[in-house]
C-alpha cells in the first residue's frame, strides 16, 4: 500500500510539473488516435448508412462480418499490418513500418468495424419516414442522408466516442507496428507496458490517470451535448406554442435571440 501511495504521489508530481517526456507521450498518443478516428469516421458512416437503407447481394454477410470484427484482437491487426508493411511484404517499399502512419493504419482497422456496427444500429433505429420525407420533398440522396444523420446524431456520436476509446487504449497493434520508439511512436499504452515491466510505476500511473480523465471528458461531453440539444428542442417547442396562442392568424416570427434566451419569452 505504501508503494502504491508513493508511486501515485510521484505520478501527480509528474503531471503537475509538466514533465516533457510524459507529455510528449501523451501528445503522440492523442495525435495518432485522432488522425485514425477522423479518417475512419466518414467512411464508416457511409458504409453503415448503405447497410441500413440499401438492399444488395451480400448485405447480411457484410453486417455479420462487421459484427464479428467487433472482437478483433489488436495483436492480430498488428501482426497483419506488420506483415504487409515489412520489407518482404507487399507494401514494404513504402517504408512505413515503425512509423506513426503505420500506427494510424492499425488503429483505423481496429475502430472501423466498431464505428460501422454502432452507426448501423443507430440508423436502423431511426424513423424510416425521415428518409422518405426528405426524398419526397426533393432532397438529393446525399442531402437526405445528412438529414437522417442529424436525426440520429446522438447514436453516431456514441459510435465515435466508443471507437476513439477502443484505439486510444490499445497496445498490441501500436507496439508491433510502431516499435515503441521514444519521442516518435511511444504512446500511452505502450509506455505503460514498458514502464511497468521495468518496475517504474509512477509514469504508468500518470499515463493511466490521463486515460481515465479522457474517458470521463468524452462521456460528460456527450451527456452535455445531449442535454443542450434536448433543452433547445424543448425551448423551441414552447416558443412555437406560445407564439401560436398569441397569433390567431397562424403567423409567427421567431427571432434567434428568443430561442437562445428562453427566459425572456417564457417567463
Amino acid at each position: 500500500m505504501e508503494q502504491l501511495t508513493h508511486a501515485t504521489g510521484q505520478a501527480l508530481q509528474l503531471l503537475i510539473s509538466g514533465d516533457p517526456q510524459l507529455w510528449t507521450i501523451i501528445g503522440i498518443s492523442f495525435s495518432v488516435s485522432l488522425r485514425a478516428i477522423l479518417v475512419a469516421t466518414p467512411f464508416a458512416l457511409v458504409v453503415a448508412f448503405l447497410l441500413a437503407h440499401m438492399r444488395f447481394p451480400g448485405r447480411q454477410l457484410l453486417i455479420s462480418t462487421f459484427n464479428t470484427f467487433l472482437a478483433l484482437p489488436a495483436v492480430v491487426v498488428g501482426l497483419t499490418v506488420y506483415m504487409l508493411l515489412s520489407r518482404n511484404g507487399p507494401a514494404g517499399d513504402l517504408h512505413l513500418l515503425f512509423t506513426q502512419t503505420a500506427m494510424v493504419i492499425g488503429q483505423i482497422i481496429l475502430c472501423f468495424p466498431l464505428l460501422v456496427a454502432i452507426s448501423h444500429a443507430a440508423f436502423q433505429a431511426a424513423d424510416k419516414t425521415a428518409w422518405e420525407t426528405a426524398v419526397t420533398l426533393g432532397a438529393r440522396p446525399w442531402q437526405a442522408m445528412l438529414t437522417l444523420m442529424y436525426e440520429v446524431r446522438f447514436g453516431l456520436l456514441a459510435a465515435v466516442t466508443a471507437g476513439f476509446g477502443r484505439i486510444i487504449a490499445e497496445v498490441g497493434s501500436s507496439m508491433m507496428v510502431g516499435g515503441n520508439i521514444l519521442n516518435y511512436t511511444r504512446n500511452i499504452p505502450t509506455a505503460i507496458a514498458l514502464e511497468t515491466s521495468k518496475g517504474e510505476f509512477a509514469q504508468g500511473i500518470a499515463l493511466g490517470i490521463i486515460l481515465l480523465l479522457s474517458a470521463l471528458l468524452l462521456h460528460f461531453s456527450l451527456i452535455l451535448f445531449q442535454g443542450k440539444s434536448r433543452l433547445a428542442s424543448l425551448v423551441q417547442s414552447r416558443v412555437l406554442n406560445t407564439c401560436a396562442n398569441r397569433s390567431p392568424a397562424g403567423f409567427c416570427w421567431i427571432s434567434p435571440t428568443s430561442i437562445s434566451r428562453p427566459r425572456s419569452v417564457l417567463f
